[in-house]
């Protein structure tokens, strides 16, 4: 689904700075994957790269078979459109609109029509439970609702590849964990593949996989089992010797 091959980012300035060094990924169609690191270990690097916000200075990356770097800028807008979806910290969601008018932005660009956005809308909205809020304006509903809007609306138009940079770093604790759990039922249910940048543990031991990144390369990984328990405090403790700043630590337990 994804490969992410022999991938560096090199930033050009005053000081030449390079923030990943060959990196060799590769995620399986329907996984669930978690990257995380102490602050400026290349993390978000490497999400801006996959989701073409930024280009490797080597390397190549393929989602689905398509190198998206090597598209036209009007095909790469449509492959972006199409093929990824987008979950931020901050939402990203326009305040002025209603929650279902957020939720269909992205068929709206693609020209679908009204009737269809409606249904695709009143879908996604039972599945993550915010039928209740569909008319209301963003600035009339809370931070985890928001949320569960933002993924809607990453959702509609049913994505290959779901990335997601600190989706629960706004919320609090009930809200994150009610977060978490929606991606990993949307991910079950759906099939869709999905990539989380993350500091928060709780948030990376709903994963099925954590990749560990220091100092822009790979340091580790692993895989959750069957006792989430024992993966979160496996990832508590691989925090803990990759050291970083006392924020990147999450002080939530389960």
């Amino acid at each position: 689904m994804l490969t992410v091959k022999k991938v560096s980012k090199i930033y050009e300035g005053k000081v030449t700075y390079q923030a990943l060094k060959d990196i060799d990924l590769k995620v399986e169609e329907g996984e669930f994957v978690g990257v995380m690191g102490p602050s400026g270990s290349g993390k978000t690097t490497l999400l801006n790269l996959i989701a073409t916000i930024d280009e490797p200075t080597t390397g190549h990356i393929h989602i689905a078979d398509k190198n998206p770097h090597q598209l036209k800028k009007g095909e790469l807008a449509k492959f972006r459109r199409r093929e990824l979806g987008f979950v931020f910290q901050d939402f990203n969601l326009l305040h002025t609109l209603t929650v279902e008018e957020n939720m269909v932005l992205p068929l709206t660009l693609d020209g679908t029509k009204v009737r269809e956005m409606k249904e695709l809308a009143s879908e996604i909205a039972k599945k993550l439970g915010i039928e209740s809020i569909m008319k209301k304006r963003i600035y009339e509903i809370s931070g985890g609702q928001a949320q569960r809007v933002a993924i809607s609306r990453a959702m509609i138009h049913k994505p290959k590849l779901l990335l997601a940079d600190e989706p629960t770093g706004n919320l609090d604790s009930k809200a994150s964990k009610d977060v978490m759990e929606m991606l990993q039922n949307l991910n079950k249910t759906e099939k869709t593949t999905m990539m989380l940048v993350t500091h928060d543990p709780l948030a990376a031991s709903y994963c099925d996989r954590v990749i560990f990144i220091r100092d822009g390369e790979l340091y580790s990984e692993m895989y959750k089992g069957d006792n989430r328990q024992a993966f979160f405090q496996q990832i508590i403790d691989t925090l803990s010797i990759l050291g970083g700043n006392t924020h990147d630590l999450s002080s939530i337990r389960l």
